[in-house]
Formats: C-alpha cells, structure tokens, sequence
C-alpha cells in the first residue's frame, strides 16, 4: 500500500470524504490517505497528525515526495490538536486504531470539533463504546459499512452533528444501520463472533477461579442478541 494504491479499507475510507473537503487525518501514519485524496483532486487541503516522531516523519516524507507541502500540513500532535481554526476542516478521519481510543480522542479533543464536521472513523473493535460516544454528543450514524480484508472484520462509520438520535443497546453494539441492512459479511462476522462468545462462556464454567458474575452475564446477553440475531 502506498499514496497510489490504497488498502481496501482507505479506499472505502476514501469514498465517505466528500468533495472540496479540508480533510484532518489524525493518526495519519504514512500520510497515504490525504496525499491520495489530493492527487486525485478529492479535497483543497490537509492535515495530517501523528503523536509519534516516526510516522510523523514517514508523512513528511510522503508529502514532500509528492510536491504537496504546500497543501498538506503534517503535525506531530496529540489527537485533535493537531487541527488549527485557521485550518477551516470539514472532514476528519481516524482510522485503524481501538474503538475506545478513537473515542478518547474525540472526546478529549472536543475543543477542536466545531460541530460541522464529518466524522469518518475506522475503528477496529470497540464500536459500541465508540457508537456510544457519537450518540451522546449529538451525532448521528450516516452511514455503517463492514468489509473483509485479510482475514480482519474492519468497520467504518460515518456521522454527522444532527437532531439527537437514541439508540438501542442492540444498535449500539451492533450498529443501527447494520441491523438494517444485513449485508453478508455482517452476518458472516456475526457468526464468527457468536462462535468465540459460545466458547468464552463454556471457558468460564470450566474455569477454577470465579469469574465476575457482570462478565459472565453480559457475554450470555451478547450471545442471546447474536442468536436472535441471526435467527
């Protein structure tokens, strides 16, 4: 993968950053996707972020390769810092990393949401805590999607800031629009996950030291929704 030829998981990333956007990538490591997005034309600017020197530096390098430091602007910041008001970003996309870390970023990074923006994450597990975060600092789920890539169930979601929106522990953890469409590699996941939850819970009974009886009860709810689920 490279800034000409993403993963299937950036280019589907790709596809929810509208065009003419001021896109901020944070967690932007090789800077591949906003370099991509500008070759192509898709956005007017970026801002690629990282915490960590190395990437940081492998972004630098991957925009200056490109003639494009003029137009992206690579940061070694922490999360949303690395935005600027003058930076004017419409889009922000955190992509491979936990679902509880993207939230943390969102929401220690709330100073710099202006609330126009589109969020797109990726997050890779986590979703419900992340789902729930959304829900409750008033954005709603545009758009879920789920794709299959070397082996990994990746998912990506799409919000706006809109009317408040509640969900329900089931669209929570499963995703409100996944539960609508029903797509096949959801159910595919679904049952994957169903097979692993089975087994946490027979490990449990065969377990010598006590397991905390809220774990073990909301797996065993987890894996009533799962059944009905694909019922």
């Amino acid at each position: 993968m490279n800034e000409h030829t993403l993963s299937m998981r950036l280019e589907r990333v790709a596809a929810q950053v509208p065009m003419g956007a001021r896109l901020a990538d944070i967690g932007s490591d090789h800077a591949y996707l906003p370099v991509a997005l500008m070759r192509r034309g898709v956005i007017e600017a970026a801002v690629a972020g990282e915490v960590a020197s190395t990437p940081f530096h492998a972004a630098q390098r991957t925009v200056r390769d490109n003639g494009l430091e003029q137009h992206v602007m690579v940061r070694l910041a922490d999360g949303l810092a690395a935005i600027e008001p003058a930076d004017a970003i419409t889009a922000i996309s955190v992509c491979g990393m936990g679902g509880e870390t993207i939230r943390d970023i969102l929401d220690s990074g709330k100073a710099h949401l202006s609330g126009r923006e589109r969020l797109i994450l990726q997050p890779n597990g986590g979703e419900q805590p992340l789902r729930y975060w959304l829900m409750s600092n008033g954005y709603r789920i545009l758009s879920e999607e789920l794709l299959h890539e070397n082996r990994f169930y990746y998912e990506i979601i799409m919000a706006e800031r809109a009317e408040p929106v509640v969900y329900s522990a089931e669209e929570l953890y499963f995703g409100p629009l996944h539960l609508q469409a029903r797509s096949p590699a959801f159910l595919a996941k679904w049952q994957r996950v169903l097979r692993l939850k089975k087994r946490t819970l027979a490990g449990f009974e065969q377990a010598r030291q006590r397991v905390p009886q809220a774990k073990a009860q909301a797996i065993a709810q987890q894996v009533q929704w799962i059944t009905r689920l694909l019922a």
